[in-house]
């Protein structure tokens, strides 16, 4: 879900349905000698998860350097320490991760096999290199790619890679190596006679052009919201993404309570609101709200007030999850439940293997894609609003439901996948997903600010967003099929109370007349059983919870065209929190991210991540 991505690329990536979520550039930093050179450099690809990218190359000094990409998380991870390579064995940690990787090059250089280490668990990974296929005639447009896209005053750096695979097809990726954005998937890749288009699902964006009669150039259009030029001349190279320098902290300060927090945090925060994310000029605000062991407290800084509506995105999913736990718990389903059986009869046809669970949606398993194929993205700046249950329909009875086995247990971000979810429970149920999230949560936990469709007193407490680069205005999301992933609104108050029904369950006393009302209680308590499935080591999930094992954290985050969200709740600390702000994620890293984070360390005593601009 995003907006204004002719401004900011970065912007777009951070500002995904969020999920929550890493783009992690790695800096590898070691000599080995010209012979092994060969072996060693190139672009090599998870096989238990395609969205992890792995890059090496030699820097002029001849150390190896490279990095590594989460195409499926939206911030840039920390600097590689303890790096070791013997001309065979390669091993490295990763500076704010208490695990290691460590694996071992094949003969002829074109995979890696090794495992993540971490808390004592090992999952296994390979990274294949990418060869270039072996078509009879490469496509005249096969190659690297480089222009540049107006930003305000400047511009950004644009890399389109178009490969060829052994039929002929084409495929491309789309960076932003400026804004350190590697890897954009792109679809629908076409080129005819001298014409050449291509859409990038994860913008909402689409590219069309022209071949130049010499072949090393392509002139066209970048259209989102709007049509930008965005010319490219053929490269010899590709680029890299620059590193990041690892977050800066601030000293610790003893535990802070919840009575002392804001008084900490109107110092923590006073650069960003002279002259940072939070200053006059830029219209964001926050809304903040904290407990622990019963003490509760709602403030906002800037634009924002206490009782401000945002749009949470990705955070949604943990409602999906927890009506998928009350529809369970009233007996209405089974977290094995094939997905086809909650479809219209004769929507998709049951596969020959293993197909596609409840369970598996609600803990990315399904090996289900990011974006449906048939998810026009180049006519609307508001794709899902138009896409609807028979489009999703339709690309399941084109796609199947066969569960994709996905190597190393390693889940894989699908926006999709809670879609259909979100449609699938509704389906069963007979009524809307705005229906279902009224009467299976937000009634019984009595949250009258939590919804889809706004009233026009609501209207009124509606805080604009903003985009990520330069604070213009974004329009707001609506949606259809896809509700389940990103749609609901709310505010800091009534997702801090959601929050405590998720401390303590076992305590809660629900609001009569709602058809979850008798099941709320126990449908919390299943929604955060962790299920046999990593996101990666030292990340678990429960149904869409994410969850910390060093910290005992259960969390979401979520982002849209204007707004971004950040929860968190720990049953062993007896303490929970939300961050909502009306501005994507930055070119960096999203700023509620570090707020929350920022807000816990604080809570717990511990060096808290800085705040300055």
């Amino acid at each position: 879900m995003l907006d204004q991505v002719r401004t900011s690329f970065r912007c777009w990536m951070a500002a995904q349905i969020a999920m929550p979520v890493i783009v992690a550039i790695l800096a590898l930093s070691i000599d080995i000698s010209a012979q092994q050179k060969s072996s060693v450099v190139g672009d090599y690809t998870s096989k238990a998860d395609p969205t992890v990218r792995l890059h090496l190359k030699f820097n002029a000094e001849g150390a190896l350097t490279g990095s590594i990409d989460l195409l499926d998380q939206y911030e840039v991870g920390d600097a590689l320490k303890e790096i070791h390579f013997d001309g065979e064995t390669l091993r490295f940690s990763i500076t704010g991760h208490t695990g290691f990787w460590e694996g071992t090059f094949s003969s002829d250089g074109n995979s890696l096999e090794g495992k993540w280490t971490e808390w004592g668990a090992a999952t296994a990974d390979i990274f294949t290199r990418d060869v270039p296929s072996a078509v009879a005639k490469l496509s005249p447009v096969e190659g690297i790619w480089l222009g540049a896209l107006p930003a305000g005053a400047a511009t950004l750096r644009i890399q389109v890679i178009v490969k060829s695979d052994a039929a002929g097809r084409l495929s491309c990726t789309v960076d932003s190596p400026d804004q350190r954005v590697m890897g954009m998937q792109c679809a629908h890749a076409v080129f005819t006679g001298v014409s050449f288009s291509f859409d990038i699902p994860v913008v909402f964006a689409h590219w069309s052009g022209m071949l130049s009669a010499d072949g090393k150039a392509l002139g066209g259009t970048f259209t989102k919201d709007g049509a930008e030029p965005l010319n490219f001349q053929r490269q010899s190279t590709a680029l890299l993404a620059q590193p990041v320098p690892p977050p800066a902290y601030d000293p610790a300060l003893p535990p802070v309570d919840v009575t002392g927090l804001q008084s900490v945090l109107d110092k923590d925060l006073a650069e960003a609101l002279s002259s940072g994310e939070l200053a006059p000029s830029t219209g964001v605000g926050v809304s903040i709200g904290v407990v622990e062991h019963g003490v509760r407290r709602i403030f906002s800084y800037g634009a924002a007030k206490p009782d401000s509506i945002f749009e949470i995105g990705s955070t949604t999913k943990t409602f999906t999850g927890l009506m998928l736990a009350q529809l369970v718990a009233q007996g209405k389903g089974k977290l094995d439940e094939p997905v086809r059986e909650l479809l219209p009869p004769g929507t998709v046809a049951k596969p020959d293997g293993q197909e596609i669970t409840l369970l598996d949606l609600a803990t990315r398993r399904s090996g289900l894609p990011r974006f449906p194929t048939n998810m026009r993205l180049d006519v609307s700046e508001n794709p899902y609003a138009e896409y609807h249950a028979a489009d999703l329909y339709a690309f399941l009875g084109k796609n199947g439901v066969a569960k994709v086995k996905q190597e190393g247990g390693l889940a894989a971000y699908s926006d999709l996948g809670f879609g259909l979810l979100g449609q699938a429970l509704a389906n069963r149920v007979g009524i809307s997903y705005p229906a279902l999230l009224r009467e299976e949560i937000a009634g019984p936990l009595g949250l009258d600010d939590t919804t889809i469709s706004l009233s026009p007193a609501q209207k009124l407490r509606f805080i604009p967003g903003t985009n990520g680069a330069d604070h213009r205005l974004a329009h707001a999301l609506e949606f259809d099929a896809f509700a389940g992933a990103g749609a609901i609104r709310s505010t800091a108050g009534d997702m801090l109370a959601y929050l405590e029904a998720n401390l303590h369950p076992e305590s809660l006393k629900p609001v009569p007349g709602f058809a979850g009302t008798l099941t709320i209680s126990s449908a919390l308590s299943l929604s955060h059983q962790l299920q046999d499935v990593d996101i990666r080591p030292g990340m678990r999930i429960a149904l869409a919870w994410l969850y910390q094992t060093n910290t005992g954290n259960y969390w979401h985050n979520g982002a849209t065209a204007g707004y971004s969200s950040y929860v968190f709740f720990n049953p062993q600390g007896d303490y929970a929190g939300v961050v909502l702000l009306n501005a994507a994620p930055g070119v960096d890293d999203s700023f509620v991210d570090r707020l929350g984070q920022h807000i816990i360390h604080r809570l717990s005593g511990k060096p808290a991540i800085s705040l300055a601009n």
